[in-house]
């Protein structure tokens, strides 16, 4: 696999800074059951990095201390933790709001088919992929069979309540375009998918979110094996858009990787670009305690073009509408 980071250096991107932290975003592992062409973090049933205890004790202080809005849980498959389930109840105790980003089929595999319930009990949103309402296209991205067990899966978060305005149980879902190119205008694709979801399965769900492919890691690396690499590059820079800076998530969140180390964003922790402060970088979690670091500059590097392309990409979908 080719490594995107040589490529990415040299940049341009303009200088932006910290605002007020609001969300703490942790990889807590890399396997997954699941093995995506568009990973960004190379997740695969083969992966075996996952956060030991004490790193989740130094994120749940983090919590405690700091009064963070948002714990925004991913992976890999987040839920395959085997201490999943106890940071999320430990955090759902500090009165942040949980986030998990699922990828729906762990709803179905042997050992969590009660996962979905333990979702709901603690009232935690849910962020989920399915990058098509088409079943072929789903399965071209995802792998055969993904998209009829997102499909029941679905079902089962709307029996409990997922979905329903009413509910309070949040479900928005995510799309990924299937090549080098922008995603669609996130409103008009979401009013598609809502329609396109209800008519064939009765599925509904709150918000549909539309995120930029990033050229890094393995989606980087099949664009450079297939010479598309500068292309989408040139893509990217030529529809960058300023007033999307005020937005982008680095500017309101901290990412930290299964060892407990902080970056300025999910993408720099997968490109090993560190967060600085005060001149260091390898910053642990446990170092950021008691730390403001409101105004700090953030790292950036060429592919922060993806999060200013067009409309905006970010952990929350499109950034102007």
């Amino acid at each position: 696999m080719y490594d995107t980071l040589p490529y990415l250096q040299q940049t341009d991107f303009p200088l932006i800074r910290r605002k007020q932290l609001q969300t703490l975003q942790v990889n807590i592992t890399l396997k997954c059951n699941q093995q995506c062409t568009h990973c960004h973090v190379n997740a695969s049933p083969k992966r075996a990095e996952s956060m030991d205890d004490s790193t989740i004790e130094s994120v749940l202080e983090y919590l405690r201390v700091t009064n963070i809005q948002s714990l925004d849980i991913t992976g890999g498959a987040p839920e395959l933790h085997p201490r999943f389930r106890y940071l999320v109840k430990e955090a759902y105790s500090t009165n942040a709001k949980v986030i998990d980003r699922c990828n729906l089929t762990i709803l179905e595999e042997p050992g969590q088919t009660d996962l979905a319930e333990f979702l709901a009990d603690n009232s935690v949103e849910i962020i989920a992929s399915l990058p098509c309402y088409l079943e072929d296209n789903v399965d071209k991205q995802r792998g055969e069979g993904v998209f009829r067990t997102s499909i029941k899966a679905l079902q089962k978060l709307n029996r409990l309540g997922y979905g329903n305005a009413d509910s309070g149980l949040v479900l928005n879902l995510i799309y990924n375009p299937q090549g080098p190119v922008l995603p669609p205008d996130q409103v008009i694709l979401e009013q598609t998918y809502k329609q396109e979801l209800q008519d064939r399965y009765q599925i509904e769900f709150n918000r549909l979110y539309t995120l930029c492919n990033m050229p890094i890691k393995r989606f980087g690396s099949t664009l450079i094996s297939s010479e598309q690499f500068n292309s989408y590059m040139s893509l990217l820079r030529s529809v960058h858009r300023d007033e999307n800076l005020d937005e982008v998530m680095c500017r309101s969140l901290v990412s930290v990787d299964w060892q407990g180390y902080v970056y300025d964003c999910d993408f720099n922790q997968m490109l090993g670009l560190d967060m600085r402060l005060n001149g260091k970088s390898r910053l642990h979690i446990s170092e950021l305690l008691h730390q403001d670091i409101s105004g700090e500059l953030i790292t950036v590097c060429d592919h922060c073009y993806g999060c200013t392309a067009g409309q905006g990409s970010s952990c929350g979908g499109s950034l102007t509408t």
